[in-house]
C-alpha cells in the first residue's frame, strides 16, 4: 500500500481538481479578468471590486489557474442585470462560489434549460424564488 493511496490531503486535492475541471467544462466560455475589464471599459481593480461585492463570481481555471468569469454573465458590454441579486440569494442559501456556478450552469428539466439561460431571458423572479427555496 503506497502512502499516496491513503493520504487524505492528496485525495482532497485530487477531488478539488476534478471538481474544478468539471465546473470549467460545465460553464464552457470564460473571460480572464483583464478581458472583463476591457469588455466593461473599467480597470481590473474595479473588476476585483465587482467580484468582492458579489456582482460577479470568478474562479481560477485552466492550466495556469487564471481568475476568470463566465462569459454568459455579460450582455454586449455590461454585467447581466439580474445576476448580482441572484448571486446574493445563492450565497445567503449557503452556496459556495463553485456551488453557485454549478447550479446556474446545470440543466434543469423543470425550467427547461439552465438557470443562467432563464436569467438571460428575463426570468429573474422565478430563478430567485428557486434559489431561495434551496436554503430550506
Amino acid at each position: 500500500m503506497s502512502t499516496a493511496e491513503n493520504n487524505p490531503i492528496e485525495d482532497a486535492a485530487g477531488d478539488a481538481l476534478r471538481s474544478a475541471n468539471k465546473l470549467e467544462a460545465l460553464v464552457g466560455n470564460w473571460l480572464p479578468l483583464p478581458d472583463v475589464a476591457e469588455l466593461l471599459d473599467i480597470s481590473v481593480t474595479r473588476v476585483h471590486a465587482l467580484i468582492g461585492d458579489r456582482s460577479l463570481l470568478a474562479l481560477r481555471i485552466g492550466e495556469r489557474k487564471i481568475r476568470s468569469v463566465p462569459a454568459e454573465f455579460f450582455t454586449e458590454n455590461d454585467v447581466l442585470d439580474s445576476l448580482k441579486g441572484t448571486l446574493v440569494v445563492l450565497a445567503d442559501a449557503g452556496f459556495s462560489d463553485e456551488d453557485a456556478l454549478s447550479w446556474l450552469f446545470t440543466e434543469d428539466e423543470s425550467l427547461p434549460g439552465r438557470p443562467i439561460d432563464a436569467l438571460r431571458s428575463g426570468r429573474k423572479t422565478e430563478i430567485r424564488r428557486r434559489a431561495q427555496a434551496l436554503a430550506w
